[in-house]
């Protein structure tokens, strides 16, 4: 923590009051994870203003994106069962403290998504000739999401399994006007950083999903997305990333206009014809 906080500040200088912010972020990660202002103030010994100021010095817009880029840090420090034990005991309800987990993850987006970003990623993906889309596990379901519904949209965006040939040989035929997509949460597969650096190699912009800011992949990527994934269970929840994923499809069909209208009603001419539904 300590050095990732050194490498945020760079040159810049800190006041003494922001610096017992700091002070507290660097020896109470955990705590400083959950709090809000008022309690990160008090606990500093500051007021709500200078949580602010030192949160803006380190880089971000306020207090709730460092607090997501905190939290998202201390979990992915965790093993499973240490993030099991973490929420261990929090709720003796877990089917509502899930439904409420969600809900705050959705209302820190609101507060700390930058809409300019969803935009230009949507941009970009409506101007390549191909995109595709890579994650692990239960982490690829936001790609499946994209590549499905931009599919039916005309758009030409195919999902790959992290690692193995099918995805080298997709990165081979991939060049600069083409767009790579990785969604990174909680821990980093070596194939998915492995594709991201290939990627790069041959020049193809790279997009990029994930809850930490300082994310391996998001040095050289041409887009840079930030969501809260935090669950109550052992794995990170996906609504936030999904939503993500939402808002870009939402963009893609206004920007795309009459020609995602074509591709949608020909798509669905194709259902009938062969009997889908």
């Amino acid at each position: 923590m300590a050095d990732w906080i050194e490498a945020a500040l760079g040159d810049g200088r800190l006041g003494r009051a922001a610096e017992r912010v700091v002070r507290v972020l660097r020896d109470q990660p955990r705590f400083a994870s959950y709090a809000s202002t008022a309690e990160l103030a008090e606990r500093a010994g500051v007021n709500v203003a200078t949580v602010v100021r030192a949160a803006q010095a380190l880089g971000f817009s306020g207090w709730p994106a460092l607090r997501v880029e905190l939290r998202s840090r201390y979990l992915a420090s965790l093993s499973a069962g240490e993030v099991l034990a973490e929420h261990a005991g929090s709720d003796a309800d877990p089917v509502r403290a899930a439904v409420r987990a969600d809900r705050e993850g959705l209302r820190t987006l609101e507060l700390t998504l930058e809409p300019g970003r969803v935009r230009a990623l949507a941009a970009s993906i409506h101007a390549a000739r191909r995109t595709r889309v890579v994650g692990s596990g239960t982490f690829a379901a936001p790609g499946l999401q994209l590549a499905h519904a931009a599919g039916i949209m005309g758009y030409d965006v195919e999902r790959f399994d992290v690692g193995g040939t099918a995805l080298v040989n997709a990165l081979g035929r991939m060049g600069p006007e083409d767009l790579l997509l990785a969604c990174d949460l909680w821990r980093l597969p070596t194939a998915l950083r492995a594709a991201v650096r290939v990627a790069g190699q041959r020049s193809v912009p790279v997009a990029v999903i994930t809850d930490r800011r300082d994310s391996p992949l998001a040095e050289g990527a041409a887009h840079l997305l930030l969501v809260p994934s935090e669950g109550v269970g052992m794995f990170p929840s996906l609504v936030p990333a999904m939503s993500v994923i939402h808002a870009v499809l939402a963009e893609l069909a206004r920007i795309g206009g009459d020609g995602v209208l074509r591709a949608v009603r020909d798509t669905e001419r194709l259902w009938e014809e062969t009997e889908l539904f």
